[in-house]
């Protein structure tokens, strides 16, 4: 979330402060100053530079489903932002796409988790659900998901603004994806950083009932709109536009914060915001549905949109991985 500006700017000394650990902390590691740990399988990171949704979600499902048809043993690591007992609404979407083809393992030491799934069996390739900031864990490849739509050399660090790390932290990826524009990222201008980048988006497969197990349908096959959409995720606008995108009727929308929970007060108030506004069904993310409150019902039936990941150079962006990969085997050889 945008901050107002006289906030930002009361922030701002925070921000500096901030940017001095992360640097502090990030050289520590470079230099081996601190200890780095290394699992046995090949370790890929997909993260970002920013708070809020850039998919990293769909692109660890696109990379999971790519190994798994390869015969690989899978596993996600996830530290469970949000969850509770082991799990999180990422990891239980990631389960009900994934089912019992990949190993989980949760929790905020990923290396421990890591260790854990190798010790029962052996993985081939672990995929680390927001791990460019995770540096205590060695990874053979780093993935740095970026939204297009953000100017980020306008950006401040935390608390004052929306970024993790300051923007020269992009030199650490070895491939960068830029999601919601075809342009090369605004990143810094004169940095030397031989970047591979390339561009993805969402592409919708059909909506479903919200806990139905069920193939999804078009839009034309479902309930008549309008309808009313809600999310609690990262990046709400990134919905709002797919839902444009995809040219579905939309009588209202609201957005919750990231990861929120969904309480009865909160069915009822969106009940009443979609009978307002002569909403007939609802819309709402993979995500959002499993924190869904069970025992509330809604008046109206909720649809869930159900997507995958489009790369715009797949090839090119599948051999850039095998090239990252057989050059760290080579050079650990």
């Amino acid at each position: 979330m945008i901050l107002p500006r006289p906030l930002r700017t009361l922030l701002y000394p925070l921000s500096v402060f901030y940017e001095k650990i992360v640097r502090v902390r990030a050289g520590l590691y470079e230099k081996g100053r601190l200890r780095r740990k290394r699992l046995n399988g090949t370790v890929i990171s997909v993260g970002n530079l920013t708070v809020g949704g850039t998919g990293k979600t769909p692109m660890v499902l696109w990379l999971a489903e790519k190994f798994l048809a390869e015969g690989k043993k899978v596993a996600i690591l996830s530290r469970g932002y949000r969850g509770s007992g082991g799990t999180s609404d990422e990891i239980e979407l990631l389960r009900r796409r994934l089912g019992n083809r990949v190993l989980f393992g949760v929790g905020k030491d990923r290396f421990r988790a890591g260790r854990r799934l190798e010790l029962q069996e052996p993985v081939d390739v672990f995929l680390l659900d927001d791990g460019f900031q995770h540096l205590q864990l060695v990874r053979d490849l780093n993935i740095l998901m970026l939204d297009g739509s953000v100017k980020l050399r306008d950006e401040w660090l935390l608390p004052a603004g929306v970024l993790r790390e300051p923007i020269s932290a992009c030199r650490r990826a070895n491939l960068l994806i830029v999601t919601r524009k075809t342009e090369r990222p605004d990143i810094e201008a004169q940095d030397s950083h031989n970047f591979s980048i390339f561009y993805a988006q969402t592409r919708l497969h059909g909506f479903r009932l919200a806990g139905r197990q069920e193939i999804p349908s078009y839009l034309s096959e479902i309930r008549p709109g309008p309808f009313f959409a809600f999310c609690g995720i990262g990046n709400p606008e990134a919905f709002w536009d797919d839902l444009e995108r995809w040219h579905v009727p939309l009588a209202g929308r609201r957005m919750f914060r990231d990861h929120h929970r969904y309480t009865k007060n909160d069915v009822r108030r969106l009940d009443e915001e979609a009978e307002q506004v002569g909403a007939r069904a609802f819309i709402t993310t993979e995500k959002d549905e499993q924190n869904l409150n069970r025992t509330a019902l809604f008046k109206h039936p909720v649809f869930v949109a159900v997507i995958d990941f489009v790369l715009s150079s797949e090839s090119e962006f599948l051999a850039a991985i095998d090239r990252v990969l057989a050059a760290r085997r080579g050079a650990a050889a």
